[in-house]
C-alpha cells in the first residue's frame, strides 16, 4: 500500500530520516513507535505531502484515499452528525444533487445511493459518535456548542466514517477517555483498510496492530505482530548484534596486531598489505545509541496514618448550592489501596478528584479525612495551565524556596530535566518534558494519597514504563483516571465506576468494563433516516447494567489470572530475597553465635514453605492464563 524508498529528510537544522526504507502491506494497521521527538508526526506530514522530501520517495496507489486527523473540526452551525455525514464526500455529494436534480437525473442519483448503501450511512455515523461519548442528543447539536477537544473527537470520527484507503492517526486516544479508547480499539481492529497508528497506549498497540514499524536513529525497521512481539524481536536482535560486534572487534584486533607486527617486514608485507586492505573492506558493526529514560520520583509517606484515609457516608458533592453532580458517596480509602476511576467524561470523575483534594468541600454528609493526610494532585489541564514563559528552574524555585541553587538543580536532573533544559522556556519544552516536571513536582512532599488524572498523555511507552515501575515502589494511595487501559490493569486492584451520579464500586475487572463499554455503544446507537434527521431526537436508550463475573458463568478473566500471577510472581522475589538473607545469617550464626541457630532455621523453613506455595498459585495462574488466551 505504501512505499518508501530512501527516503531523507532535513529540517529546522536536524537530521530526521537517512535512507529510510519500508514497505506497508494492504490492510495492515501498523503502529509507528519511537521515542518522543525523533520524527513520527514529521513522517505523517511527508506521507500526507505536507511537507516535501524533494523526490518520489513516497508512493501510495494513483487511486488511494489517504484521510488523517490532523486538527479539531471548526465550530460550525452544522449539527454534528450532518459533519461526519459530509465526510463521505460522494455521498453527500448525491444528496445535494437530489435536491435541484432534473427528473431524468433523479433515477441514476438514487441507484447511486443504493449502490453505495446510502442509507445506512446516518446509522453508521451515530454508533461511531457514541462510541467515541456523544448522546443521542449531542448528535443534532450544532459544532460550535462543543469545546475543542470534543471537537477533535468529531474530526476522528470522521475519519473513521469516510474509511480512507489509508488512515492516518497520531496519538488518538490522547483526547479519548477510557471508554473512548476501548471503542477505538475495537472498532480499528475491523478498519477495512490500511491504517498507520502513533502511539504510545502499549494496549492499543497489542490489540489492533498486525506490523509495528520502529522509527530509531533516522531508520525505519518494520516487524509483524504486536507491540510485545516487536519489544521481544528487537531485543533478541540487539543481543545477536552485540554479540557480533565482540567478534568484529575481537577480529579486527586481532588483525591490527598482525599488522603492527609485520608490516615492517619485507617477507610478511605482501600478507600484512592483505590484511590493511581486508580491515578497510571490513563494515564496521555500530550498535544503535543507548536510549535511556530518567525514572519519576514519586517519595513514599515516611509515617503510615491510621486507617481510613478517608471515609465517605451520604455525601453530596457539586459546584452550585442544591446541585449536587455527585450524591449519597459511601467509599472507604486506605494507605495500600490502588483505586481506578472509571467513567465516560462528564460523569463527575474530576468532581471526585477535587473533593478528595480538598479543592470542593461536600454540601451535606459526611467526609472523613486525618487533618496531617497530604494529596498529591496531577490533572492534564496544569500542562496547558503553565506559563510558557516560566522555565523549570523559576517553577522548582517557587517549590523550593528555601533550598541551594544547586539542590534545586540536582532536583531537576532527577526529574529527567538535565542542565541545557533547566533554563529552557515551557513553550519550548516538549509535552513530555512538562508532564515529567509537573508530575514530580506534585509528589515530591511524599504524599499520602497521589491522584493521577490522565498522567500518560505526553509520555511515550518507555517513560509510561518508568511512571508504572515508581508508582510500584510508592507506598501511599492512588486515584487513577487514565485511557491507557494498560496502566490502569497493572496499578489499580480496586475499580469504581462514576455513572448515575454517583460513584461504586465496579464489580468485575477490565475485560468486563471493556465488554460493558462496548455494549452500551452499541445500544446507544439508533438507526438513522436516509435523509434529514428529526428536529427532537429520542431519549437515549438506557445503558445496560455492568456485568458481574457471576453473571457470566465463566471462569476468572485474563486480566484477573494476569493479577493473580503478577502478585504471586512479586511474593515469589520477596521470598527469594528474604531466604537469601536468612541463608546468610544461618552462615554467620554458625559462627559466630550458635544459639539463633534454631530460630533462623524454623524462619528459614517457613519462607521456603511460603515461596512452595507462590510457585504453585504462580503456575495455577499461568496455567489458566494459557487457557484463557
Amino acid at each position: 500500500m505504501l512505499q518508501i524508498t530512501n527516503l531523507t529528510y532535513n529540517a529546522w537544522g536536524r537530521a530526521f530520516l537517512d535512507n529510510a526504507s519500508v514497505s506497508l502491506p494492504p490492510g495492515a494497521k501498523v503502529g509507528l513507535v519511537g521515542r518522543n521527538g525523533i520524527g513520527k508526526s514529521t513522517l505523517f506530514k511527508l506521507i500526507l505531502g505536507e511537507l516535501q522530501a524533494g523526490g518520489d520517495e513516497i508512493t501510495l496507489p494513483k487511486t488511494a484515499r489517504v484521510g488523517s486527523v490532523d486538527q479539531e473540526h471548526p465550530a460550525t452551525p452544522v449539527s454534528v452528525l450532518e459533519t461526519i455525514l459530509e465526510a463521505d464526500v460522494e455521498r453527500h455529494t448525491l444528496m445535494t444533487r437530489l435536491e435541484t436534480a432534473e427528473p431524468e437525473e433523479m433515477g441514476e442519483i438514487w441507484a447511486r445511493l443504493i449502490e453505495i448503501d446510502a442509507e445506512a450511512a446516518p446509522a453508521k455515523a451515530s454508533e461511531i459518535l457514541v462510541g467515541l461519548g456523544f448522546s443521542q442528543e449531542d448528535l443534532h447539536r450544532p459544532m460550535a456548542h462543543f469545546s475543542g477537544g470534543w471537537r477533535m473527537r468529531v474530526a476522528l470520527a470522521a475519519a473513521l466514517f469516510a474509511e480512507p484507503d489509508m488512515l492516518l492517526l497520531d496519538e488518538p486516544t490522547n483526547y479519548l477517555d477510557l471508554e473512548g479508547a476501548l471503542w477505538l480499539e475495537a472498532r480499528l481492529k475491523k478498519y477495512p483498510a490500511t491504517a498507520l497508528i502513533i502511539s504510545h497506549d502499549r494496549e492499543l498497540l497489542n490489540g489492533v496492530c498486525t506490523h509495528i514499524l520502529h522509527l530509531s536513529n533516522r531508520k525505519l525497521d518494520l516487524y509483524t505482530g504486536d507491540y510485545d512481539t516487536f519489544e521481544r524481536t528487537r531485543a533478541e536482535k540487539l543481543r545477536l548484534l552485540e554479540a557480533n560486534k565482540v567478534k568484529q572487534d575481537a577480529e579486527r584486533a586481532h588483525l591490527q596486531k598482525f599488522i603492527d607486527r609485520f608490516k615492517a617486514k619485507a617477507s610478511k608485507a605482501a600478507q600484512a598489505q592483505s590484511r590493511v586492505k581486508r580491515l578497510e573492506k571490513m563494515q564496521r558493526i555500530e550498535l544503535p545509541p543507548e536510549e535511556r529514560v530518567a525514572p519519576f520520583v514519586l517519595p513514599s509517606p515516611e509515617k503510615p496514618l491510621p486507617p481510613p484515609l478517608i471515609r465517605l457516608e451520604k455525601a453530596n458533592v457539586g459546584y452550585e448550592p442544591g446541585k449536587p453532580i455527585l450524591k449519597n458517596l459511601n467509599l472507604r480509602m486506605d494507605l495500600d489501596d490502588r483505586i481506578g476511576l472509571l467513567g465516560v467524561n462528564g460523569a463527575g470523575k474530576s468532581t471526585f478528584a477535587k473533593l478528595i483534594a480538598r479543592a470542593l468541600t461536600i454540601e451535606s454528609g459526611e467526609f472523613h479525612r486525618d487533618g496531617k493526610m497530604r494529596v498529591g494532585w496531577f490533572h492534564q489541564h496544569q500542562i496547558e495551565a503553565m506559563d510558557p514563559e516560566d522555565t523549570p528552574l523559576q517553577i522548582i524555585r517557587r517549590a523550593m524556596p528555601d533550598a541551594s541553587e544547586s539542590s534545586r538543580r540536582s532536583r531537576l536532573a532527577q526529574f529527567g530535566l538535565p542542565f541545557e533544559k533547566q533554563e529552557t522556556k515551557v513553550a519550548a519544552l516538549s509535552g513530555g518534558e512538562r508532564a515529567r516536571l509537573l508530575l514530580n513536582l506534585v509528589a515530591m512532599d511524599a504524599p499520602h494519597i497521589l491522584i493521577l488524572d490522565e498522567p500518560t498523555n505526553h509520555l511515550d511507552i518507555d517513560s509510561r514504563g518508568a511512571l508504572l515501575d515508581a508508582l510500584n515502589q510508592y507506598t501511599g494511595a492512588v486515584i487513577l483516571i487514565t485511557h491507557d487501559r494498560s496502566l490502569m490493569e497493572l496499578v489499580a486492584d480496586r475499580l469504581w465506576l462514576a455513572a448515575d451520579g454517583t460513584v461504586k464500586p465496579f464489580d468485575g475487572d477490565m475485560d468486563d468494563y471493556a465488554r460493558f463499554v462496548l455494549e452500551r455503544a452499541k445500544q446507544g446507537a439508533k438507526p438513522g433516516q436516509l435523509r434529514d434527521a428529526p428536529a427532537e431526537p429520542e431519549p437515549p436508550a438506557a445503558a445496560p447494567s455492568p456485568p458481574t463475573p457471576a453473571a457470566k458463568g465463566k471462569g476468572p478473566s485474563a486480566s484477573t489470572l494476569r493479577h493473580a500471577a503478577k502478585r504471586a510472581e512479586a511474593r515469589m522475589a520477596e521470598l527469594t530475597a528474604e531466604i537469601a538473607t536468612l541463608d546468610q545469617a544461618l552462615a554467620k550464626a554458625a559462627v559466630d553465635d550458635p544459639g539463633k541457630l534454631a530460630d533462623l532455621s524454623r524462619r528459614r523453613a517457613a519462607a521456603q514453605e511460603a515461596l512452595d506455595a507462590a510457585e504453585a498459585e504462580w503456575l495455577d495462574a499461568e496455567e489458566a492464563l494459557a487457557q484463557v488466551a
